[in-house]
């Protein structure tokens, strides 16, 4: 049944769901400001959650037809990708070295990952999940890339590590990324500050005592986000 799984197989699919409606829709949100796409990225009009589906539907997709779509100019097409590699990643039944497989094919076609959403839809378990229980060194290196997006993928890998309770990347991978100029990085940081903040309270106040009134009003506004009203205001305030 794998064989038959193919990146032209499933672009064919994802063609059919394509919509000149969905398309408008597209359009209209990236002319909003809300997107920062790669030069190039084409995008056929397809909803997400059509997407995600049609990505189920071959979560058994060999490696190599996975790496055959994330080399496409059709941003939808890349999203299956990572959409596969995650579902996969998550699957208790995937065997080790298949998530080394996944794992190495995500850092090593990087330059296909470029994009927020491409970014966290896949990072927390292919990357994350795959470094639960191994040393973290890479995701440093990531952080102190000069591409944004690996610098994303250092972050949002941490939320792996947040759900079982592990804050200490996360902290510390946020503190290398407190001054970073790009918005997209802003919002990331602070939102997984405020994440990590869930688990420890003390680590999150102490983080935001620390570097409040330097970090960038985004990520600040991101990171304090669920604290009650006077705290933010004191926060803010910091900030100036």
């Amino acid at each position: 049944m794998t064989e038959q799984l193919t990146a032209a197989k499933f672009q064919k699919e994802l063609q059919a769901l394509s919509s000149a409606a969905e398309l408008k829709k597209i359009q209209r949100y990236f002319k909003s400001g809300e997107g920062d796409y790669a030069a190039g990225d084409k995008f056929i009009g397809v909803r997400m959650g059509d997407v995600f589906a049609l990505a189920k539907k071959y979560s058994t997709m060999p490696l190599s037809e996975i790496e055959k779509l994330l080399e496409s100019p059709v941003h939808e097409a890349r999203v299956g990708a990572v959409s596969i590699m995650d579902f996969q990643a998550r699957n208790k039944k995937t065997e080790a070295i298949r998530r080394k497989d996944l794992f190495d094919l995500y850092l090593r076609r990087h330059d296909r990952i470029n994009n927020w959403d491409l970014v966290d839809r896949s990072a927390p378990h292919v990357v994350g999940g795959y470094l639960a229980d191994k040393p973290r060194k890479i995701l440093y290196q990531l952080a102190r890339s000069k591409n944004v997006w690996e610098r994303r993928t250092a972050i949002v890998s941490t939320f792996y590590f947040i759900r079982q309770g592990e804050v200490d990347d996360t902290f510390k991978i946020a503190e290398l990324l407190v001054q970073d100029k790009h918005d997209l990085i802003h919002k990331a940081a602070g939102g997984w500050v405020r994440e990590a903040g869930k688990k420890d309270r003390v680590r999150w106040l102490a983080f935001l005592d620390q570097h409040a009134a330097t970090m960038p009003r985004t990520m600040l506004r991101y990171a304090i986000e669920h604290l009650d009203q006077k705290q933010r205001e004191h926060y803010l305030k910091l900030k100036g």
